[in-house]
């Protein structure tokens, strides 16, 4: 087939299908006598497969890894491969079609409905009132709960459910409280380490590898080193720097927390 035929055969255009060859993803087809490239059932694959792991969020790197250990694969595994991945992303497509289907039936829709209801009752029992990092660690857990599939948004939820107990909540609304006071303070304010050590002594262990994944260098406000540095740049971002900066020291306690207990 040609350039054309297999972009229109896995939904993608001729620029899409060049700039993975330029990439060095998807192998270039010697040109025939006539001049043009003759693609096969296998480079279709290759193709979708690249399109549907980039959809999942891998990085060129990663999708480099998986074409490579498909090279060693049969086609008919690689199709298996490619049809399990389609099947997950229908499965969660269905998911959210169910929750839009249960919100459509409702004569009102309440601002809170488009979560689920057990992420609603896990944030009905979290401190809310008064406090800028209350508000954005609800505005996080709102958001997990929408983009996550529905495996990892109930291990979340296990994760979170410790934090619902009365003493916890009153403990959390205390710790808030505290927080918003070093709102006009200095980073290097005594109160923060002390903050930042309290926060971190009330989150339970089963939360410490949970919480604590956002690891940071060494120093004050120092970057962390993986993905989780963009949930901690979210929160961080609508604080003031004290504020912060007792957020880091907590993250930066239970990745030590993590590390001893390893």
């Amino acid at each position: 087939m040609r350039i054309g035929e297999l972009a229109a055969l896995v939904g993608v255009t001729t620029r899409t299908v060049r700039h993975y060859h330029h990439l060095g993803l998807l192998p270039e087809p010697a040109r025939r006598a006539n001049g043009y490239r003759e693609y096969r059932l296998r480079d279709a694959v290759v193709l979708a497969r690249i399109r549907r792991l980039a959809e999942l969020g891998l990085s060129l790197d990663e999708i480099r890894d998986v074409l490579a250990d498909d090279q060693g694969r049969e086609l008919r595994e690689v199709l298996a491969e490619l049809d399990a991945d389609l099947a997950r992303q229908q499965e969660a497509i269905a998911a959210r079609r169910a929750r839009l289907a249960a919100l459509l039936r409702e004569e009102e829709l309440d601002p809170d409905a488009p979560i689920s209801p057990d992420m609603a009752e896990v944030l009905r029992h979290l401190p809310a009132e008064g406090s800028r990092l209350a508000a954005v660690d609800r505005g996080l857990l709102t958001l997990l709960d929408t983009v996550t599939e529905p495996a990892a948004r109930e291990r979340v939820l296990t994760l979170l459910r410790p934090l619902t107990t009365p003493e916890a909540v009153a403990r959390g609304r205390e710790l808030y409280r505290r927080l918003e006071e070093l709102a006009d303070a200095d980073p290097g304010d005594p109160r923060v380490a002390e903050l930042a050590a309290d926060f971190a002594a009330s989150i339970p262990a089963e939360l410490t590898g949970f919480a604590g994944t956002a690891e940071p260098a060494d120093g004050p406000g120092g970057d962390v080193g993986n993905d989780a540095a963009v949930w901690l740049d979210a929160i961080t971002a609508e604080l003031s720097p004290a504020q912060a900066e007792v957020v880091r020291l907590t993250v930066r306690r239970l990745a030590e927390r993590r590390e001893e207990g390893r």
